[in-house]
């Protein structure tokens, strides 16, 4: 079992930054691909980054390609979102995913354990 708990999130102004952390509980978090989502509301909960294992492998929607960067510190259990350059459309409570597998995916029906969300808000 993992258990995951998002932090980071908050109001920011259009051009801004914020950096999301993913704090894990378990033994085998290193097995795990993990992944960010986001939902803004009246919207489905959208992929927007994921990691392997070892880090060595990211992935990301287009529409954050260059302005997010994910990465995570198995030795400390953590995931990471730092976003820059963002947008009003970057506004949603973000969700930290874990798969159990090594291979992160971009479905949301590819993860096993979400935590319970932070809010990223972004004035223009």
């Amino acid at each position: 079992q993992v258990q995951l708990v998002e932090s980071g999130g908050g109001l920011v102004q259009a051009g801004g930054s914020l950096r999301l952390s993913c704090a894990a509980s378990g033994r085998t978090f290193s097995n795990y691909a993990m992944g960010w989502f986001r939902q803004a509301p009246g919207k489905e909960r959208d992929f927007v980054a994921a990691i392997s294992w070892s880090g060595r492998s990211t992935y990301y929607v287009d529409s954050v390609k260059g302005r997010f960067t994910i990465s995570r510190d198995n030795a400390k259990n953590m995931v990471n979102l730092q976003m820059n350059s963002l947008k009003p459309e970057d506004t949603a409570v973000y969700y930290c995913a874990g798969r159990r597998s090594m291979v992160p995916g971009r479905e949301l029906n590819e993860y096993d354990y979400w935590g319970q969300g932070t809010q990223v808000t972004v004035s223009s």
